[in-house]
């Protein structure tokens, strides 16, 4: 399988394993996760995926909250795999994980209600970000819903500042976009409808914005 090439969580392979440490330390953890879990708020019947699953912090929160909800992950990072694995197997939940080679989600088309991601689209370029909001609008039922959570425009002159340490680690060049507020433009450039911003929590190093979507009913 050929794999794009990706940023790794804290943007270095060797310090995937402190990310939920980092976490921890710099973000309100429980608040920002179990935000985004209510917004994904899962129904009866209906069929998830997380885009970029990570160590699968969320997927175990929205388990535990909604044990019965049929939620999957989808990542690029094999390492990031196997310390999720782990976590799940440790917490006793089931959630099928896997792995793509950064183009084309091994999914076929309309097959989930729900897509959200958390703290993935600030590590991709101006070209991934609109081709996997492309590839998720492809997964997605029509009138399906988006959720992501991620870096947005800085709400005040100090969010501003501090997200600097972001992108020290993460890059300018994929960073920019965020912290510029263009997340809404590239979701509605890949056929979303009722793109807003909804939501945000200013952390100790930066706003973390919710976006919510529909994909449009063709």
């Amino acid at each position: 399988m050929s794999t794009t090439k990706f940023i790794p969580a804290l943007g270095y392979d060797f310090l995937s394993d402190y990310y939920d440490l980092a976490i921890k330390i710099t973000m309100p953890e429980k608040k920002f996760r179990n935000r985004l879990v209510d917004f994904v708020n899962p129904k009866e019947d209906e069929k998830i995926l997380e885009f970029g699953f990570g160590t699968a912090q969320n997927i175990i929160i929205l388990k535990q909250r909604f044990p019965d909800s049929d939620v999957q992950g989808v990542d690029i990072d094999p390492k990031i795999k196997s310390i999720a694995e782990y976590k799940l197997n440790k917490a006793g939940i089931h959630a099928p994980l896997f792995l793509y080679d950064g183009n084309k989600l091994p999914f076929e088309d309309k097959s989930f209600d729900k897509v959200y991601s958390s703290l993935v689209f600030h590590q991709l370029d101006s070209v991934t970000k609109l081709k996997c909001l492309l590839e998720i609008n492809r997964i997605l039922k029509p009138e399906g819903e988006l959720i992501i959570g991620d870096w947005g425009k800085a709400k005040t002159k100090w969010m501003r500042f501090s997200f600097y340490l972001v992108q020290l680690l993460d890059g300018f060049k994929t960073t920019n976009d965020n912290v510029n507020g263009l997340m809404i433009k590239y979701i509605s450039d890949a056929r979303f409808k009722n793109v807003e911003e909804i939501d945000h929590i200013n952390t100790s190093i930066g706003t973390y914005s919710y976006y919510l979507a529909n994909k449009i009913n063709y």
